[in-house]
């Protein structure tokens, strides 16, 4: 059957003007240039990491500056600049600290100094302040665009070559050796900078599209971002390759048949993923972590607001081993242990749900009694040192797995998902905290061992998590909550000891849901179609296909799901999670 996974969801905002292409934008931005008489006029270009400079400067050339500042040149030295970062940077291939640092950090004072001098000087023309700590530099100015970026773009540019870091060129470094200094340092100290300036924006320029910008009005983006936290949405997903990775995603996600296979699918990460506004003919990509930062209490609910801040902190993803193979064998840290360690506040609890499974299908979870932790951690050890391979049977319980089930997986519980199986991976947001201990011998995709991280595992495994606890706690700990005519409730996880419930409701006629003071997210587990609607008609109806993640904000309080289409008169089932009152 024909894919119908819409891999490049939009969110129609009407009413609001759009410039598309430079031309356009350099029109539009001329105008209250063009007004300047004889007095100066200050333009600020505020850019996030990972946007490509030369571009942005050369096309604005035309507004023919008297005084052109790139704000990279007034940064410290790069020999400087690593050597603050270094506390969060460290010297673990994968891991850092969560830095505290901020934009005004990385710039020389004697520099700008010396740069707000010669603003000062100017009594007329055009003055353009261009790049990362562009807003910082001037006493004052009278027009702010600002030129943000997904994070997934930023990192294909990683990828590529072309990726630049925050006052320090790292572009020939491997990509992640990049990706740390985004996560930990780069991302954090632009957002911190990005969430004082929505209120000065007056433009806001988006540049994934290299080559093709496209730009609306600050206000317009807070206006966006104010509609999409009342309806129901989804994020834009991305997939990648991965050394297990497996084929059900090319089939059921209409993916590149050409490609060797598809390991991820990243369908609810705002830090990661974005939103992309349709506006007239035109769409306009923004990260979907600024929907968190400026609509938090509409889209997270007050009292998870008040308890994770402006995080988003559930987490939905694809792992696909169909006709590919097993997992990295892995344990996520403690609360304890994150926090102490990484600067995190909490930490990586997950679980796996079915979405489907082939006939030999496992999941690794838990340990076999009784555990023998100096044993199974020197085995470990001694198979990532290139002797025998580790065991992992002997020490691992292998659980069946079929289409439905669900796994829970609280932090410092030893797992994998083994081959032929499609997970719905339904965790809290920390997501880079996997501490790999066995990978199969095998390579990366980029023919390079995958990072071992023993160290950091041996100290979170918790090693009373055996057999007898996992068969009780944590596997199909399904219970019927309610149902109704049509319906039927189930409460699927996760453990008590997370923060995350999941509900699953199994329906052929539509089933009232209510928010209950959380962010709900959702996906479609099975069925082809349904659709999303108000009791109330307050936003217009919402389609979702088959393995589609959608979020329904806090703020929309009541909704209806329905089956639609070639779904309606049958059974189909949601799985649902929210932040646990």
């Amino acid at each position: 059957m024909k894919s119908n996974f819409d891999k490049n969801p939009g969110i129609r905002i009407t009413d609001i003007p759009i410039w598309a292409g430079w031309d356009s934008i350099i029109s539009e931005l001329k105008k209250p240039v063009s007004q300047l008489g004889k007095e100066s006029f200050i333009l600020v270009v505020e850019t996030y990491t990972g946007v490509f400079p030369g571009e942005i400067a050369a096309s604005l050339g035309s507004l023919k500056s008297s005084l052109f500042i790139n704000s990279e040149n007034l940064f410290k030295n790069s020999d400087i600049i690593r050597e603050i970062t270094c506390p969060y940077i460290k010297d673990d291939r994968i891991f850092g600290y969560m830095t505290s640092l901020e934009m005004k950090d990385f710039l020389d004072g004697e520099k700008v100094n010396e740069a707000r001098g010669r603003i000062n000087e100017m009594d007329h023309g055009l003055i353009l302040i261009l790049g990362p700590g562009a807003s910082l530099i001037p006493e004052d100015f009278d027009l702010l665009v600002y030129v943000d970026m997904a994070r997934w773009e930023i990192q294909n540019r990683m990828k590529a070559g072309r990726g630049h870091g925050l006052g320090v060129d790292d572009s020939r470094e491997d990509f992640m050796s990049q990706y740390k200094r985004g996560y930990f340092v780069d991302w954090r100290v632009c957002d911190r900078l990005k969430q004082c300036s929505y209120k000065w924006m007056d433009y806001v320029l988006d540049t994934n599209t290299e080559g093709y910008p496209r730009m609306i009005r600050g206000k317009d983006l807070l206006y966006a971002l104010e509609q999409t936290a009342a309806r129901p949405f989804s994020v834009v997903p991305y997939f990648d390759p991965g050394p297990w990775g497996g084929q059900w995603m090319k089939e059921v996600c209409g993916l590149d048949k050409g490609k060797e296979n598809y390991a991820w699918c990243f369908n609810c990460v705002p830090e990661e993923n974005s939103l992309k506004f349709l506006i007239g003919d035109e769409e306009f990509e923004t990260p979907s972590i600024n929907l968190v930062f400026t609509q938090s209490e509409k889209l997270l609910g007050k009292d998870v607001e008040e308890r994770f801040g402006k995080e988003f902190p559930i987490r939905f993803d694809f792992l696909d081993t169909m006709g590919g193979g097993n997992l990295s064998l892995q344990v996520h840290p403690t609360t304890r242990y994150i926090r102490e360690t990484f600067g995190m506040d909490y930490t990586q609890d997950e679980s796996y749900y079915l979405l489907d499974a082939g006939e030999d299908a496992t999941v690794y979870l838990g340990l076999r009694d009784p555990a023998r932790p100096e044993e199974m951690i020197r085995a470990l050890k001694d198979a990532n040192q290139g002797g025998p391979e580790f065991p992992a049977e002997e020490y691992v319980n292998i659980w069946p797995a079929k289409k439905h089930d669900h796994f829970l997986i609280p932090a410092g519980t030893v797992h994998c998902s083994g081959k032929n199986s499609m997970v719905l991976e339904i965790s809290s947001t920390p997501y880079i905290f996997t501490f790999k201990m066995w990978d199969w011998n095998r390579m990366g995709i980029d023919g390079k061992p995958r990072p071992i991280n023993i160290d950091h595992a041996e100290k979170v495994i918790n090693w009373e998590r055996t057999t007898e606890f996992i068969s009780r706690e944590l596997v199909n700990r399904v219970e019927k909550i309610a149902e109704g005519d049509g319906w039927k409730e189930e409460k699927t996880g996760l453990h008590e000891l997370e923060f995350i419930e999941t509900r699953r409701h199994w329906f052929s006629k539509p089933v009232h849901h209510k928010t209950e003071g959380s962010v709900n997210v959702l996906n479609l587990v099975e069925g082809r179609e349904a659709v999303v609607s108000s009791p109330s008609g307050a936003f217009d109806p919402f389609i979702v296909h088959y393995a589609e993640t959608f979020i329904i904000p806090e703020a929309v309080k009541e909704y209806i799901i329905s089956p639609f289409g070639p779904s309606a008169g049958k059974e189909i089932a949601t799985i649902k999670a929210k932040v646990r009152g």
